[in-house]
């Protein structure tokens, strides 16, 4: 893991004080690095700029592309867009403290800094809660599960002709009036 990721270190001691931009193309490989399996596939691409001041660092993190994710309805893959902004702080101290999520505190000393888990958090935290295909909202999805699934819609038309009441019933809804 520890290797895969080191493209994701940035070497801040050489860098002069000013601003900087860092560019990285994410795909799948990136996840398995992280053991994280929620995409089938992924082509994202990340651009972190860098704010080298003197006595601190001031990155900012963006991610644009898509992941192919499947639908938590139909269970169809669809390409889903993510996009998310992210800020982060670091400073110096006496040891290191990543227990505030956009401040990072380095052992003085430091030199680089390891930017793999803030891109990995940002891009999952990008992902919604509900996966659901595009093609469910507008009906162009054309899925079995889809077709089943409206076939058992408590609420469907068709479901409601076959539940006639039985006449039997009717004497109790007199009892429910009469005091």
């Amino acid at each position: 893991m520890v290797k895969a990721l080191k493209p994701y270190d940035i070497q801040f001691v050489g860098l002069k004080i000013g601003h900087h931009e860092f560019n990285y193309d994410i795909d799948s490989t990136f996840f398995d690095a992280f053991e994280y399996a929620e995409f089938n596939n992924a082509s994202l691409k990340t651009k972190v700029f860098l704010d080298k001041k003197a006595t601190l660092l001031d990155f900012n993190f963006e991610v644009s592309g898509h992941v192919n994710v499947n639908c938590d309805v139909t269970n169809e893959p669809f390409e889903l867009p993510v996009e998310g902004k992210f800020d982060l702080v670091v400073n110096f101290g006496e040891s290191f403290n990543d227990d505030n999520e956009s401040i990072l505190i380095l052992p003085h000393g430091s030199f680089e800094v390891n930017v793999a888990q803030y891109i990995f958090e940002l891009i999952v935290l990008s992902i919604p809660a509900k996966l659901e295909h595009p093609g469910i909202n507008d009906g162009t999805l054309d899925s079995d599960i889809l077709k089943k699934l409206e076939e058992l819609n408590p609420n469907n038309d068709r479901s409601n002709q076959n539940d006639s009441v039985d006449p039997r019933w009717d004497g109790l809804k007199n009892l429910l009036t009469d005091n």
